[in-house]
Parts: structure tokens; C-alpha cells; sequence
């Protein structure tokens, strides 16, 4: 079939298009509802070691490239499943683990750490950003027996302050725009199917497709 054969089925039956597009764009607007904001907290935690060496002064590179490793590994640990659970632990809810992942997202420049932890709940946000620090700076070894014995390996430099994120007009439209573009191809998708089990014939190119000779056409008019 062509595009212009589609384009007529459409148009001959473009109430059944409209319809469902009419009927669920009005019950969206009528029980939409803005999502509310998000808030995040940004966290930089300092990351070191000490010298071990025979010479402070020799030794001194050693302890500040082992700082950027600390800080670069601590990054990734933040964004497992096993540091989300142990955070969840802290804060006493073990079903926050899977939240707690998703919300976490961490960077790291040098020897400092960044987490930047983004959560609903503007009251709980700053428990769980506790228990991110507390994670992370009391609990390194866990992750890097490196860190056995080196106190404190990590030190928190910002104290968590939420801030709230209002949603994006993206955000706000995609809940609205995608139940119409469904009520548009379930509308389409009725008028093709109506078309389909309909047996009148409309056009005299149908009846040349049975293999019926067309000698001639009333005009509408």
C-alpha cells in the first residue's frame, strides 16, 4: 500500500483517530499533576595517606599519588550495590539500597572526591548523605585493605545542604505527552483495523486488484 493509500483510510476515518487523542488528552490535563522538586546534596571529601618512607621529604610524591588513587577508587566504591547497601544499613532501611545507588553520583579531581547525592525527601536526604559520609570515611578499609590502619584516610569537607532541583519542562510534559502519542496509535491503529474488516468498495483501482474490468465510474456530482 502507498503512503497516499494510508493517508485516505486516515482521512475517512479521522474521528477515529481524533477520539481516543480528545477523550485522553482531557483526562490528562484534568488529573495532571507537576512533579514535585527533587533536592541534592553536593559532598567533596579530601582523600590521603601518610608517609612511610626513611625520608619525609623523598617520600612525600608517594603519599600524594596514593591520595589521587584513594579518591579515584572511593568514586567507584560510591556507586556500587555493596556501598548503597552498607549506607542503607546506616541509615536503617535496607530497602533504600536500589534508591540510594541511583541517587549517587560521585566525581574526583585530583585527591578530592565529589558526591553529588540527588533524593525526594528533603528531610531524609541529609540522613542518608550522613550515613554516604560516614560510609566513606570510616569504612574505607572495607573496600581497600590499603586503608587498614590510616586514620582518617577520608575527611568530609562540606556539610550536607540540600538544595532543591525544580523538574525540567521535559520533565514536566514527557507524562501527558506520552499517553497522547499512545491514544494517537491506538487511534490509528483502529482505523486501520475498521478499514481492514470493512467490504465496501470505494475506489474502482480495488476492484482492478480482483481482477475486475471497470467500464465506468459514476461521478459524485
Amino acid at each position: 500500500m502507498e503512503l497516499r493509500t494510508y493517508w485516505k483510510i486516515l482521512l475517512r476515518r479521522w474521528w477515529l483517530v481524533v477520539v481516543p487523542v480528545v477523550v485522553v488528552a482531557i483526562y490528562a490535563v484534568g488529573t495532571y499533576t507537576p512533579p514535585g522538586p527533587v533536592y541534592q546534596v553536593t559532598m567533596r571529601f579530601a582523600a590521603g595517606t601518610q608517609p612511610a618512607g626513611f625520608s619525609l621529604d623523598y617520600d612525600r610524591y608517594y603519599p600524594w599519588l596514593a591520595s589521587e588513587y584513594v579518591a579515584n577508587g572511593l568514586s567507584d566504591v560510591a556507586r556500587t550495590g555493596a556501598f548503597a547497601a552498607a549506607v542503607a544499613e546506616r541509615v536503617g532501611d535496607p530497602s533504600l539500597a536500589g534508591a540510594i545507588q541511583g541517587g549517587i553520583v560521585t566525581d574526583s579531581a585530583q585527591s578530592v572526591m565529589v558526591v553529588y547525592l540527588t533524593w525526594p525527601d528533603v528531610e531524609q536526604i541529609v540522613d542518608v548523605a550522613d550515613a554516604v559520609s560516614a560510609e566513606l570515611t570510616h569504612n574505607g578499609a572495607a573496600y581497600f585493605p590499603q586503608l587498614t590502619g590510616v586514620e582518617p584516610a577520608v575527611r568530609r569537607l562540606d556539610a550536607p545542604s540540600p538544595v532543591a532541583l525544580t523538574p525540567g519542562l521535559r520533565t514536566q510534559l514527557m507524562g501527558p505527552a506520552v499517553k497522547i502519542g499512545l491514544a494517537l496509535v491506538i487511534g490509528v491503529a483502529l482505523a486501520l483495523l475498521w478499514h481492514y474488516l470493512d467490504p465496501t468498495i470505494r475506489e474502482a483501482r480495488e476492484l482492478e486488484e480482483m481482477g475486475l474490468a471497470v467500464l465506468a465510474e459514476i461521478p459524485k456530482k
